[in-house]
């Protein structure tokens, strides 16, 4: 029964997320908990539809788009729900889960197969080590934690004044090979790393 109820509050949000991510926020007055991570499902299935990969980041043409959550999962069944029986481009997903960075490089494997990689706000004292560890794949990375974006990754989701916003750091987008859609980057709040350091 709680199974279909979530099933039904994710196809709702799925379903207006064009005209939310139009707005570029989304109302969090109950964001708490499952709520906020219903929300940021629907936006990383956005973003997996804005985003454009090298062909050479997947082994065949109808590949899945492999999304790791590091850390702490807060999701829970909400992203597993959210992107069942989604496609983008052909592409199904898949979800795997590493609570440490050590047991990241385990999930990746050798040909290091993933393409969004979401670093829970429990990960975020090991950023740096899971950015070095994908130097030169070219992975989205997506975090919830302030200073995400300043420190290398990519797209940074925030709570602010009750609505879910996002920040974009393009430089490290640029490095991992990604293109984001101009549509995309009009919604975001552009990140700049500080002067005179690059995404690591």
């Amino acid at each position: 029964m709680q199974a279909q109820s979530i099933k039904r509050r994710l196809r709702a949000v799925l379903a207006i997320l064009p005209i939310l991510l139009a707005s570029a926020t989304v109302n969090a007055q109950n964001t708490s908990g499952s709520s906020e991570y219903l929300i940021k499902a629907g936006f990383i299935y956005n973003f997996a539809n804005l985003v454009q990969w090298p062909s050479t980041s997947f082994a065949q043409p109808d590949s899945p788009i492999v999304i790791v959550i590091l850390g702490e999962d807060h999701f829970g069944t909400t992203l597993d729900h959210a992107l069942e029986g989604k496609k983008v481009n052909a592409r199904s997903f898949v979800i795997k889960r590493a609570r440490s960075v050590s047991e990241l490089q385990r999930a990746l494997g050798p040909q290091k197969e993933c393409q969004i990689l979401y670093v829970s706000s429990s990960e975020m004292p090991h950023l740096g080590e899971a950015i070095q560890l994908l130097k030169g794949v070219p992975v989205l990375t997506i975090g919830e934690t302030p200073g995400f974006a300043k420190n290398g990754g990519i797209i940074n989701l925030i709570l602010e004044d009750n609505k879910v916003r996002f920040e974009v750091n393009v430089q490290a987008a640029k490095e991992a090979d990604l293109n984001i859609s101009s549509r995309l980057l009009a919604l975001a709040r552009i990140v700049q790393p500080p002067e005179g350091r690059k995404a690591e």
